[in-house]
């Protein structure tokens, strides 16, 4: 049974491949209320974003893999799921080059206001010019300035090389002091009050929750800009609101929110020099086609009894 389908192919993509695999039901979404119903007498759940908490998998005693369309697993409880037998598998690091290039448009287009400058030009801002040349907002080159990075992780490391060919210096803060080449590891301080640009490429964790809080905000450089591409719960989103009303940074770019969607008075949606994406970094083509190759292959590994991408409580 695959519960919500269409969050991760509105379909341009395939699910032949699955559906080859045995008997496969498809649901576009799946309200709560219908999940124990629907994944009766299933032996695999697909799941992207709809929960399966204990009271749903004790009501399922069939069930013997739930297999999460995504990387994070936070919505299946892992504890009842290993109480009960049911293997929970996920995709890792499908959406790596997609997240790590959009962290990188963000980063550009706070640079380069590409965005509204070509608005402006549709609008004939161009055309009423007195020069040949105009622009509305500073325009900033990212070469011999410094990049902050929360995490070094995957999706991070590919940031820090784009941004070392972009003439970028990388400082890295990571849970573990295990050296790397290219970057200069430091503490919490050093890389927010160093940083040129801070980039979040952390998990969501009770350590890392409002890690950028009204404190570390105001060691960054004014003229400094956060990205967020990790979780929403990294950063204290009202207190980044009256950083940027307050010009203590420069600006932010954020492809996550602390509730998503948003509701429309979220402060971020509303502070001056924000960029909010939604949460789309993940969702390219290509990372989706692998969100969906790989979910095959973990049902396909599981009905053969040697599960694999195995996520434990």
């Amino acid at each position: 049974v695959l519960l919500d389908a269409e969050r991760a192919n509105p379909g341009d993509l395939s699910w032949d491949e699955l559906a080859a695999l045995g008997e496969l039901v498809i649901y576009d979404r799946s309200p709560e209320d219908t999940v124990v119903e629907r994944c009766r007498g299933a032996t695999v759940a697909i799941t992207n974003k709809t929960l399966l908490g204990r009271s749903t998998l004790e009501a399922l005693p069939e069930l013997g893999l739930v297999s999460v369309l995504a990387t994070g697993v936070n919505v299946v409880d892992l504890e009842a799921a290993h109480v009960l037998g049911i293997t929970v598998s996920n995709v890792p690091d499908y959406s790596t080059p997609s997240t790590a290039q959009h962290t990188i448009a963000l980063l550009l287009e706070l640079c380069h206001h590409v965005g509204e400058h070509a608005r402006g030009v549709r609008e004939g801002r161009w055309s009423r010019a007195p020069d040949f040349s105009y622009w509305d907002y500073p325009l900033l080159e990212l070469d011999g300035l410094t990049l902050g990075l929360v995490g070094f992780g995957a999706i991070a490391r590919r940031v820090a090389a784009i941004a070392r060919a972009l003439g970028m210096h990388v400082l890295v803060l990571r849970r573990t002091p295990q050296e790397e080449p290219g970057v200069r590891l430091v503490d919490k301080e050093t890389l927010f009050r160093e940083s040129d640009v801070v980039s979040l490429h952390c998990p969501l964790t009770p350590e890392t929750q409002h890690l950028v809080d009204e404190r570390a905000l105001r060691w960054m450089k004014p003229s400094a800009f956060l990205i967020n591409t990790s979780r929403g719960q990294v950063v204290d989103e009202p207190a980044l609101a009256r950083a940027l009303r307050e010009n203590v940074i420069a600006g932010a770019a954020l492809d996550v929110l602390s509730q998503e969607p948003p509701p429309a008075d979220h402060p971020l949606l509303h502070a001056p020099r924000c960029i909010v994406t939604p949460h789309i970094a993940w969702a390219t083509r290509a990372a989706r086609a692998r969100v969906i190759a790989v979910t095959v292959q973990n049902v396909r590994a599981f009905l053969a009894g040697a599960p694999m991408n195995v996520c434990g409580p």
